[in-house]
């Protein structure tokens, strides 16, 4: 499992892989400097939208979550794309007829 860390370490031979769910909504939010209201709506609207453990735990963002969030944060931001403008675009970029 997880090998002992010196206190001098830096992480630099940590590997997380990228689909493993390690990000709490608040870590999420102040890494990429968005909203929670964002995360909320992406989650209501099925774009992107971990899974809990048990009901009424927190959800746990993987770093492919993180991606497609900061994708989506890119479109919302500076491009003033609405939730329903952002779901066409994101089945187009699949090739998935909108």
């Amino acid at each position: 499992m997880a090998s002992k860390v010196k206190q001098n370490d830096h992480f630099d031979d940590v590997v997380i892989d990228l689909d493993a769910p390690v990000f709490t909504t608040g870590v999420v939010c102040r890494l990429l400097d968005i909203p929670v209201w964002v995360l909320k709506q992406l989650d209501r609207e099925e774009i992107v939208s971990p899974p809990r453990k048990k009901e009424g735990q927190a959800r746990l963002y993987s770093q492919r979550e993180l991606k497609m969030v900061k994708h989506c944060w890119y479109y919302i931001q500076q491009h003033n794309v609405k939730i329903s403008g952002l779901k066409v675009i994101l089945r187009i970029e699949e090739g998935k007829q909108p």
